[in-house]
């Protein structure tokens, strides 16, 4: 998927929390989408069962059909090949058990495949090479989704990271790791095509129709400094 085959630039990648009341949530995540554009879902919840996941899952991928925005299954290809999600998410210490080529048969061709890259320009282009439809850079900000020891491990990215793959490939990347409205811009600047966001949709104090409003009217503004993609250079 090229940058000029988005429908927007740069959206809104909103993730779930690990944990979550599941009527509450199906609640929030309708609020959120009343807030404006919102390019993709993911599920991401952690140490939890998988009868929990498979009902967070049809409780939630209906909302998001609703409103044309993927629905992305974080770390489980088989769950997702299972309810039909529009595609999956992959960190680094997922790809031994599975790699993306079998991600891929099993989900088919239509399916979106991410994965997280971290600070390496390198696992991207070798996630690219394999087939990932996109990669994700992060953490940019001090985030309390990842533990220590994670974060000091695969470093910080910075935003030229961003305005390097902008610049010189087609493979849609993701800015990640505490996004908050008023930090996104500079990667919406430097070439983010989604800018992917967790703790500060859901723990706005006004709610997260607002967050996904103050991000979407962010967006909005940084993408008119940001300089057109020259691939031939």
């Amino acid at each position: 998927m090229a940058h000029s085959d988005l429908p927007h630039p740069c959206r809104l990648y909103v993730i779930s929390p690990p944990h979550f009341e599941l009527d509450v949530f199906t609640e929030q995540l309708r609020e959120a989408f009343a807030g404006g554009d919102i390019g993709a879902f993911q599920l991401r919840m952690k140490d939890v069962s998988d009868a929990e996941i498979y009902e967070a899952a049809h409780a939630l991928l209906p909302i998001c059909r609703d409103h044309d925005a993927a629905f992305i299954m974080n770390d489980r290809p088989d769950i997702a090949a299972e309810l039909g999600c529009d595609g999956v998410h992959l960190g680094q210490d997922d790809l031994a058990n599975w790699p993306i080529a079998k991600v891929r048969s099993l989900l088919g061709q239509d399916a979106v495949i991410g994965v997280s890259c971290h600070d390496s320009s390198h696992m991207a282009m070798e996630a690219s090479e394999h087939g990932a439809d996109y990669v994700a850079f992060g953490a940019f900000h001090p985030t309390t989704s990842k533990d220590a020891e994670k974060l000091a491990k695969y470093g910080t990215p910075t935003v030229e990271m961003l305005r390097w793959w902008y610049t010189y490939t087609v493979i849609p990347c993701v800015a990640i790791g505490g996004m908050k409205p008023e930090n996104c811009a500079p990667m919406v600047e430097h070439g983010a095509d989604f800018i992917a966001a967790i703790q500060s949709v859901w723990n706005h104090p006004k709610g997260p129709r607002i967050a996904v409003q103050a991000f979407n009217r962010e967006i909005r503004q940084a993408l008119k400094a940001r300089p057109q993609p020259n691939l031939a250079a």
